[in-house]
C-alpha cells in the first residue's frame, strides 16, 4: 500500500509541473500527461518501476472517459450515425487490414498470418485521446466529430471479434465458429442493453432522485457505469464499449446533466493517469538505438491510416477538407492495439524486437495526435491553395454545379442543425428570402424535397460563397460547430462583402473576439444566451421593470459578455412582491431620466384607453403608493406598476417607451 500511494503521489506531482509548464506554452495537457509517464516511467527516470501499479486505474480513466461521452449522447443520435459507424467504420477496418497486410508481406520478411495480425493492431485508433480533444475543443457535433466518433464505435465493437481472430492466426483453439458465435452473441447483448434503456435505468433513476439523497444518486450512477462495463466484458465486449452503452442508457433520462457533473471530476483524474500509464510505455532508449526505424513505421502509420480514411470519407461525402480533417483525427494508434499487440506477443504472432517497435511507434503517434488534431485545420487551410488540392475536389465542384443564386438582400445560413432550421422557419414564415449550405448530402437530399432553398458545399470554399451570392446578400449567419472552418468563413465573407452583417454562433465565450476582428458583427455564444434568459426570468419574477431588464440584456451583449464572465455583477434592486391576479399578467416599467411621461399625470395619460392596461401602484423609492389617484404626477425613478393581458402587456410597453 505505501509503495502505491507513493507512486500515485509521484505520477500527480510531477505531471501536474510539467502540465503547468506546458500549459505556459499553449501545448495541450494530453501531451503532458503523455510526457509525464514517460519521464517517470521504467524506461525514464524509474521513478516508478512497473507500469502495472497504476493500470488498474488507468482502466477505470476509460471507462469513465467513454460513460460521460455516452452520457452526452443519445439513442436517437446514436442510431442516426448508423452510415458513420457501419459504413465508414467497416471500411476503415478492412482497408486498413488489408493495405498494412500488403505491405507488411512486399517489405517485412514475415508470414501472412504476422501481416495481417499487424493489420489488425494498426487498424484501431485512441477513442480516449480523440474524443477528448474534439469534446473539448466543442467539435463533437461537427461533421468530422460524427465522422470520428461513427468510425470509433465501430472499432470498439471489433474489439472482440480481431481477439478471436487473433487466436485462429496463431493457430490455437480459436476457430471461425466461436467468431461468428461472439458476433449473434454480441448483438444480442447490444439489443438487450438498448432495451434496458428504455425500461429499467429511467424508473431505478427517478426512485433514487425522489430520496434527494446526492451520494445515493452519484453511488447509483457509477454503479450502472462500471456495472455495464463489467458486464459487457464478462460477455466478451470491450470494457470501453459497455461503459459508452452505460453512458446512452444515463442519456436517456432527465437526469443525464447531473450524473455529467457529478462524474466529472472523477473521469478527469482516472483519464489523466490512463495517458500517463500510456507514457510509461515509451522505451526511450529503444527509440535512439532505433531512430531511423521509428521514424519510418511512425510515417508509415501516419500515412496510410490517413490515406485510408480520406478515400473512404472522400468518396461518399466529396468534401476533401472534410476527408483530411477527419482522417488527420484517426490516425494514430489507439489504446486496444496494445491488448492486441500483448496477446499477438504471447501467441508469437509479434517478436520481442517487433513488440518493442510497434509499442514505440503507438505511444509516439499518440504523443503527436494533440499536436495534429489542433494545428490540422491550418494544415488543410495550407493544402486547399495547392493545385492538386483542387484538382481532388472536382467530384464536389459537380455536386455544386446546380447553385445558380440570383437573389439580392438575402440571408445565407450555413449549417442547417437545430439553429440553422428555426431560422429558416421564421425567415420562411416573413417573406424574406433565404439560401442554405449545409456538408451533409443526406441532410441536403432530404430537405430539397420539402422545398428547402438548399445546396450542398463547403461554406470555407470562396467559390461556393460567391455562387450563394455573397456580395449580394444582406445577412450571413454561421450555424456550425466546427470553430476553425466558422473563422475562415466569417474572414472571407467579410472580404468578398464588407457591408454584409455577419451573426456568428459559437459554444465558446472566448471566441469572440476573435471572431468579431475577422469580421463578425454579432457572436452569439450558447451557454450565455442560456443564462441570460435565465436571469431575465427571475428577475421579471420579482417584478423588476421590464425595461430595466431588456436594457441590462442589450448593454450585457454590447459589452461582449464581459459582465458574465467573472463573479462580481452588479447588485439589482428587486420591485414590489409578485400579486397574482387571476386572468391577468403583471409587469412593470421604470420612468428613467429623459423619459416623457416625467411630468404626467395618470389622468392626462390616459394609460387605461391609451395602452390597454390598469395602472395598481406607482413605487417611489421604498414608499409603493397603492391605486394612485388619476392627478399622481410622474417623476424620474418612479416603477409603475400595472396588469393586463399579455399582448396588452406588450403595447403598454412600447406606449412607454416612446418620444413624446
Amino acid at each position: 500500500m505505501y509503495e502505491f500511494l507513493q507512486a500515485i503521489l509521484l505520477i500527480f506531482g510531477i505531471s501536474g509541473l510539467i502540465i503547468y509548464i506546458l500549459g505556459k506554452l499553449n501545448i495541450p495537457s494530453i501531451v503532458g500527461f503523455l510526457i509525464a509517464g514517460t519521464v517517470i516511467g521504467p524506461y525514464g527516470l524509474g521513478f516508478i518501476k512497473s507500469p502495472h501499479d497504476v493500470e488498474i486505474i488507468a482502466e477505470i480513466g476509460v471507462i469513465l472517459l467513454m460513460f460521460t461521452i455516452g452520457v452526452e449522447f443519445s439513442l436517437p443520435r446514436l442510431l442516426s450515425l448508423k452510415r458513420e459507424v457501419f459504413l465508414f467504420g467497416g471500411l476503415q477496418v478492412i482497408l486498413t487490414i488489408i493495405v498494412i497486410t500488403i505491405l507488411s508481406q512486399f517489405i517485412l520478411d514475415v508470414s501472412l498470418n504476422s501481416s495481417i495480425f499487424y493489420g489488425f493492431i494498426v487498424a484501431l485508433s485512441s477513442t480516449a485521446i480523440v474524443m477528448k480533444l474534439l469534446a473539448d475543443k466543442g467539435e463533437l457535433n461537427s461533421p468530422h466529430g460524427k465522422i470520428c466518433l461513427g468510425i470509433l464505435l465501430f472499432q470498439d465493437l471489433c474489439v472482440v471479434p480481431l481477439m478471436l481472430f487473433t487466436n485462429i492466426l496463431s493457430g490455437s483453439s480459436g476457430t471461425y465458429s466461436n467468431f461468428f458465435t461472439v458476433i449473434i452473441k454480441s448483438s444480442l447483448i447490444l439489443s438487450i442493453v438498448f432495451i434496458f434503456s428504455r425500461l429499467a435505468v429511467p424508473y431505478i433513476l427517478h426512485e433514487i432522485v425522489k430520496t434527494r439523497n446526492r451520494e445515493l444518486f452519484i453511488i447509483s450512477t457509477i454503479l450502472i457505469c462500471l456495472g455495464t462495463a463489467l458486464f459487457t466484458s464478462k460477455l466478451g465486449l470491450s470494457l470501453a464499449l459497455g461503459a459508452f452503452l452505460a453512458g446512452v442508457v444515463i442519456s436517456e433520462s432527465e437526469y443525464s446533466a447531473q450524473a455529467i457533473s457529478d462524474i466529472l471530476p472523477f473521469k478527469e483524474i482516472f483519464s489523466g493517469i490512463f495517458f500517463i500509464s500510456v507514457g510509461m510505455l515509451l522505451n526511450l532508449d529503444y527509440v535512439r538505438t532505433n531512430l531511423l526505424e521509428e521514424f519510418l513505421i511512425v510515417g508509415g502509420i501516419f500515412s496510410v491510416k490517413t490515406m485510408v480514411v480520406a478515400l473512404i470519407i472522400y468518396i461518399f461525402m466529396h468534401s476533401l477538407k472534410l476527408s483530411l480533417k477527419s482522417a488527420f483525427s484517426l490516425s494514430q494508434i489507439g489504446e486496444f492495439s496494445f491488448v492486441l499487440a500483448f496477446t499477438g506477443k504471447s501467441l508469437s504472432l509479434l517478436d520481442e524486437n517487433a513488440y518493442q517497435s510497434f509499442i514505440s511507434a503507438s505511444v509516439i503517434t499518440m504523443l503527436l495526435t494533440p499536436l495534429i488534431i489542433r494545428y490540422s485545420p491550418n494544415i488543410v487551410d495550407s493544402l486547399s491553395n495547392k493545385k492538386f488540392f483542387k484538382y481532388f475536389e472536382r467530384a464536389k465542384k459537380i455536386k455544386e454545379s446546380d447553385i445558380v443564386i440570383k437573389k439580392s438582400n438575402h440571408v445565407i445560413i450555413i449549417g442547417f442543425g437545430l439553429n440553422g432550421r428555426n431560422l429558416a422557419r421564421v425567415l420562411k414564415e416573413t417573406n424574406i428570402p433565404y439560401v442554405v449550405l449545409e456538408l451533409n448530402p443526406e441532410t441536403v437530399r432530404k430537405m430539397k424535397k420539402k422545398g428547402e432553398p438548399i445546396y450542398y458545399g463547403d461554406g470555407t470554399s470562396q467559390e461556393i460563397l460567391h455562387k450563394l451570392g455573397i456580395k449580394r446578400a444582406k445577412v450571413l449567419v454561421v450555424a456550425i460547430s466546427d470553430p476553425s472552418a466558422t473563422r475562415k468563413i466569417v474572414q472571407i465573407a467579410k472580404t468578398e462583402n464588407p457591408v454584409i452583417h455577419i451573426i456568428v454562433r459559437t459554444r465558446f465565450v472566448t471566441e469572440i473576439e476573435e471572431l468579431k476582428k475577422l469580421g463578425a458583427d454579432e457572436v452569439i455564444p450558447e451557454e450565455f444566451e442560456t443564462s441570460l434568459e435565465i436571469f431575465a426570468r427571475v428577475l421579471h419574477y420579482f417584478s423588476v421593470p421590464r425595461n430595466q431588464i431588456l436594457q441590462m440584456i442589450e448593454k450585457i451583449r454590447a459589452e461582449g459578455y464581459e459582465i458574465l464572465r467573472f463573479a462580481d455583477t452588479p447588485k439589482t434592486r428587486a420591485g414590489i412582491e409578485c400579486v397574482i391576479f387571476e386572468g391577468l399578467d403583471m409587469d412593470s416599467f421604470l420612468v428613467e431620466k429623459d423619459s416623457w411621461l416625467i411630468g404626467h399625470s395618470l389622468k392626462s395619460l390616459n394609460i387605461r384607453n391609451r395602452a390597454k392596461v390598469t395602472v395598481i401602484a406607482i413605487q417611489r423609492g421604498k414608499e409603493t403608493i397603492l391605486n394612485p389617484p388619476a392627478d399622481f404626477v410622474l417623476k424620474e425613478g418612479d416603477i409603475i406598476i400595472y396588469v393586463g393581458e399579455k399582448k396588452q402587456l406588450v403595447e403598454a410597453l412600447k406606449f412607454f417607451q416612446k418620444k413624446d
